[in-house]
């Protein structure tokens, strides 16, 4: 069977570090993963509020999730902290992709490797909208690392 891969950005946009609760815990007394794709969009979150951002409003817009990936690499446990990078690949007109490297404090470990698509929103009308310019302006410092 292929097996999935990610490819990491060439950039990192932002880290910042999630502890594991219990809620992360399955059955298997590991990280669940539907704790997964939570703690991406934490980390999503954190990163657009770095921005003075929200999903819903980002120069007008918001966006939503179009489609998920995710690569486990190793076990996460409970009282475990990982730390996320995250970075932006596959710009189009209506929104990128966002990687997202998580590796385990304790451990050193990459743990995942999570993508996610994200296009562009226009709540109002109900339907995907160009990615705003100015947004795309400060992403562009932002990768050459002139941000302000």
């Amino acid at each position: 069977m292929a097996r999935l891969t990610i490819d990491l950005p060439p950039t990192v946009l932002f880290r910042t570090s999630v502890d594991i609760t219990i809620a992360d815990i399955n059955y298997g007394q590991h990280m669940g993963h539907d704790a997964a794709l939570r703690l991406a969009h934490e980390a999503r979150v954190r990163w657009l509020k770095s921005l003075d951002y929200s999903e819903l409003n980002i120069e007008g817009f918001g966006i939503i999730v179009s489609d998920a990936a995710v690569m486990y690499k190793s076990e996460v446990f409970h009282g475990d902290t990982l730390s996320f990078e995250l970075g932006l690949t596959d710009h189009n007109r209506y929104g990128f992709d966002i990687v997202y490297t998580a590796s385990n404090t304790r451990t050193q470990q990459e743990t995942l490797r999570i993508k996610t698509g994200v296009v562009f929103f226009d709540y109002q009308q109900r339907k995907v909208a160009p990615a705003p310019m100015a947004f795309t302006a400060r992403l562009a410092a932002h990768e050459k690392g002139n941000a302000p």
